[in-house]
């Protein structure tokens, strides 16, 4: 088995990797707002509409993980001639990575799931959708397609909602031209019939659904081991990854090897979207040569990641390799960042309502007086950003020897505080473009500095923030620890 510092070097080949991916595309909406009241005609809630957002969902789900992955991707769906159709066109135009075909079908509904959400509570999910198979000469385009692309492509994906892409003719015809070129096929599986899927390499159920394809109810491990086994026997499939939330996952191949996979995730605030997560995940890696476990293993460690944060949401490399190397660092959760990162956690942190506060500095060598600093700046926010200057920028400040410790070395450290909530290195001088970027509710510097010469006071003021100085542990700079210690720095 592969270390997951070795994982995390092949995370990189993800860019290199073409995938196909069949299956039925959906429109997620999110309607977010307040509720304060009950509505006086019935006992339901009101929800004061603030702002809505359009991503894609079900096997356009899978794309975007794959785009986000660098992977390049043939996209082969059926959408309805209608706005909802148009809008999913438009999503994945907006993907360069991926070459669409998105069938249309004039008197098809393209599926809408709208999610009402106050808060981080979801309240009510309305569908919208047309459930029947593509007419014939539709599924003959849909497969002609599809073998266009499979002597470009390096693993196949097939993300079957039910909604009528997939047919039991249509994925029979895949499996075998994928097959006969030697593709690896993933399939996310629906319904009871698990023959459907003959031929294919794995199948991702969850435990109800590995509980439907194998006509039992499924409780104890070892049910799950013989209903995964009674599922590739019957259904002709060389392996089964099971996914079983708290429990992590379990992968069982045809030839008897039996795999189980610890959960990953630290926090738990929306697990949908995470099975197109590991479908995309198991495909990449299979396609960049890994085996069936270390693909598995990788898919674990970034359903992890997902479920950490709201809506139906993707995994970049930069999270995975960081995941991956965090037992190697002690790094907890991965808590460095990208900006583009930190924008999309710091969206999910204002969807739950949370208050964000905003520090930063050099943290070279981490004393007393830094650790006051955090602490107070945390007792005033539900979630902390410490920026850190990059090595370069640390150098041009403070003179040629320094930083001590490398940048990521100093996020190591930060990222293993409890009141540190994620840690972000900039390469300006000053944090001024972060904090435009980033927004945050409070920024926290020490009392060594005025309101009027705190970089980016003002941006934060501009929009109804706060600028908090904290109180200052006397007697402790990075300057007077190296003077100390007899340094030359």
């Amino acid at each position: 088995m592969t270390e997951r510092s070795d994982l995390a070097q092949r995370v990189a080949d993800f860019a290199k990797a073409r995938i196909l991916c069949v299956g039925d595309v959906m429109l997620d909406r999110y309607v977010y707002g307040t509720v304060e009241r009950i509505s006086p005609e019935a006992p339901i809630p009101i929800l004061a509409v603030s702002r809505e957002t359009a991503m894609l969902g079900g096997a356009g789900n899978v794309v975007r993980n794959l785009a986000a992955l660098k992977a390049s991707c043939c996209f082969v769906s059926l959408i309805g001639e209608d706005p909802a159709g148009r809008e999913v066109t438009h999503l994945i135009a907006a993907e360069p990575s991926v070459e669409p075909n998105l069938l249309p079908e004039p008197d098809r509904v393209t599926t809408i799931k709208v999610r009402y959400v106050a808060g981080s509570q979801q309240l009510l999910r309305a569908d919208r959708e047309t459930v029947r198979p593509a007419k014939p000469h539709t599924e003959a385009e849909l497969v002609r397609r599809a073998a266009d692309d499979l002597k470009h492509c390096q693993a196949v994906v097939l993300s079957d909602y039910g909604k009528g892409v997939l047919s039991d003719d249509v994925i029979g015809r895949i499996i075998a031209a994928a097959r006969a070129q030697g593709r690896p096929v993933v399939v996310d599986p629906r319904g009871s019939d698990p023959k459907r899927y003959a031929g294919a390499t794995v199948i991702t159920p969850n435990r109800r659904e590995l509980g439907e394809l194998a006509g039992q109810r499924i409780g104890a491990p070892e049910q799950i081991r013989d209903a995964a086994r009674g599922v590739m026997a019957k259904g002709g499939i060389e392996a089964v990854l099971v996914t079983l939330s708290q429990d992590g996952m379990a992968l069982f191949t045809a030839r008897g090897e039996e795999h189980h996979l610890r959960a990953e995730a630290r926090e738990v605030y929306d697990v949908s979207g995470a099975g197109d997560t590991v479908v995309a995940l198991l495909a990449c890696g299979l396609a960049s040569g890994l085996s069936l476990v270390d693909a598995a293993r990788l898919a674990s460690v970034a359903a992890g990641i997902v479920v950490g944060k709201t809506g139906t949401a993707v995994v970049h490399p930069e999270e995975l390799v960081f995941a991956l190397r965090a037992e190697d660092l002690r790094f907890g959760e991965a808590k460095a960042a990208s900006l583009d990162q930190a924008l999309e956690r710091v969206a999910g942190w204002r969807r739950q309502g949370f208050r964000i506060g905003f520090t930063n500095g050099c943290f070279d060598l981490l004393h007393p007086g830094h650790v006051s600093l955090l602490a107070q700046a945390r007792s005033r926010c539900d979630k902390l950003i410490v920026a850190i200057n990059s090595d370069a920028s640390v150098s041009r400040l403070k003179g040629p020897e320094r930083p001590v410790h490398s940048e990521a070395s100093r996020a190591a450290v930060l990222g293993s505080l409890a009141t540190v909530d994620l840690v972000v290195v900039f390469g300006e001088d000053t944090p001024l473009e972060i904090i435009r970027a980033l927004k945050p509710d409070l920024l926290v510097k020490g009392a060594d500095y005025t309101v009027d010469t705190v970089v980016g006071a003002d941006v934060v003021h501009s929009y109804g923030g706060e600028v908090y100085l904290a109180e200052l542990a006397e007697g402790h700079s990075t300057t007077d620890v190296i003077r100390r210690m007899g340094g030359k720095r």
